[in-house]
């Protein structure tokens, strides 16, 4: 059997391999399966890649070492809150990948004079892979910084934002055409690179915190698109299917996201929503009426969860700021042992990634049927003693549906507000990352357990131990 035969069959189990991993992917029960799946399917193409390449094995080999090395050592020190900004990272690091490929196959053509001159169509298979991957690079570096505070996590906009935008892609798309016409001539592709890294820049910038998500599961979408094209500039039908896959399931979650948001793509991309309004500790109603909210202490909020017989909590991004939650799995035992039922009622953008709720709480062994999609729990509050609020803040606030006035009127949250006591275990008053109020805390049958999450619930549960 000859080694393009070997290769050719390689990539087809590889490939099949990708799917099954992406299909596993789809629900929490099998998702660790399915990455690891994955892995091997991309270790599998690594390797027939290599084998098909004729390249320096030795030099190949030393930066597979050197990358895997510091790939270990950045997985193992980053914080589960990390998770979002290391997946945007990640992100980047893919566009960033396709881009050098795509110079790199431009280079070659250009300077070797044994590889025959580049056509019209390999031109633009170039201009396109380096187009993508630059903006997947810039953009997923912008979204890194917003979530890790080094960039402004407002929406940062300026008048004529837009336009320069619209002006910067119609210089890409002439540049692209003179490119064409003139291959050799490199001072268009570099102009074309530097433009797209700069554009990159400013599609992530005038979108807020709040759509981080959404960000997040586009620009994993780019990357996979950014591989496909790469996958075509430089003829391997591996990177062509699993780019493909990566970017067909990226743009299906982010439709997905929006869809849960009720808001459409373009409105993300545009609207400049996610901006910080107010910030004290009142809280204004859509009347323009101050809500006041309601303080409970570690004691009350223990004997209310002892005399309940079903909880429902509802994770956010302060677990996982305050890492609770392996004390909320210990909460969740302990009512578990008084018969009381408990569930997790997770809402489709609560964090800052898609899954990242999933992703914490399984980190903490709480078992996968305890973690319910919103659309399947948000009938069940009508009839729960106690809704528990862990650090989530916009994917719980009732102006989504009551207040027309509102940014997010419209947006499918959880009812939290229909179950007999809402207890919300939250540092402050203040606005989420949407920069919203949420009207939930004045509510008559709302509580406030102000403080750490870690802190707050392991007094919690202290308190329930010595009942």
């Amino acid at each position: 059997m000859s080694l393009d035969i070997i290769v050719k069959i390689a990539y087809l189990v590889a490939s099949v391999m990708f799917i099954i991993g992406i299909k596993m992917l789809g629900k929490v029960a099998t998702a660790r399966d399915g990455n690891k799946i994955s892995a091997v399917a991309m270790g599998i193409a690594i390797v027939a890649a290599l084998l098909n390449s004729g390249l320096n094995y030795y030099i190949i080999f030393a930066v597979l070492i050197v990358a895997s090395i510091v790939g270990v050592i950045m997985a193992q020190r980053a914080q589960m809150t990390q998770m979002p900004e290391m997946v945007a990272l990640l992100n980047g690091f893919g566009g960033g990948g396709s881009l050098m490929v795509a110079l790199s196959e431009y280079y070659k053509y250009v300077t070797d004079e044994s590889v025959a001159g580049l056509d019209t169509i390999t031109v633009l298979t170039i201009v396109l892979s380096i187009l993508i991957g630059a903006v997947t690079l810039t953009g997923s570096l912008v979204a890194w910084g917003k979530l890790n505070g080094k960039v402004s996590g407002k929406a940062i906009t300026f008048s004529g934002q837009h336009g320069l935008n619209a002006g910067i892609f119609v210089a890409i798309v002439i540049l692209a055409g003179m490119a064409m016409n003139t291959p050799e001539a490199v001072t268009y592709i570099m102009a074309i690179v530097l433009l797209s890294l700069l554009i990159g820049i400013l599609v992530v910038i005038p979108i807020g915190g709040a759509d981080m998500p959404v960000v997040i599961s586009l620009l994993n979408s780019y990357s996979g698109i950014a591989a496909c094209a790469t996958g075509f500039v430089i003829n391997n039908q591996i990177l062509i299917i699993a780019g493909a896959l990566v970017g067909s399931s990226g743009i299906i979650l982010t439709q997905i996201m929006c869809k849960a948001m009720n808001r459409s793509l373009m409105n993300v991309l545009l609207g400049g929503f996610g901006q910080t309004s107010g910030g004290g500790d009142s809280i204004v109603a859509g009347g323009g009426s101050e809500i006041v909210a309601k303080e409970i202490g570690v004691e009350e909020t223990a004997m209310l969860f002892d005399s309940s017989s079903s909880v429902i909590i509802v994770p956010g991004y302060g677990m996982a700021v305050a890492q609770a939650q392996h004390i909320v799995r210990e909460l969740m035992e302990l009512l578990e042992k008084r018969n009381i039922n408990v569930r997790f009622a997770i809402h489709p953008v609560a964090g800052r990634m898609p899954g990242h709720m999933n992703v914490l709480l399984a980190e903490a062994n709480v078992p996968y049927d305890k973690l319910v999609e919103m659309d399947n729990i948000n009938d069940d509050f009508a009839n729960t003693d106690v809704a528990l609020i862990i650090g989530a803040n916009d994917v719980v606030n009732p102006a989504a549906n009551t207040n027309p006035a509102s940014p997010i009127y419209g947006m499918p949250v959880l009812n939290v507000q229909n179950a007999r006591t809402v207890i919300v275990c939250k540092r402050s008053l203040k606005p989420g990352y949407a920069g919203i109020e949420n009207e939930l805390f004045g509510y008559d049958n709302c509580l406030m357990l102000f403080g750490d999450a870690k802190q707050s619930i392991t007094q919690v549960v202290s308190e329930l131990k010595d009942m």
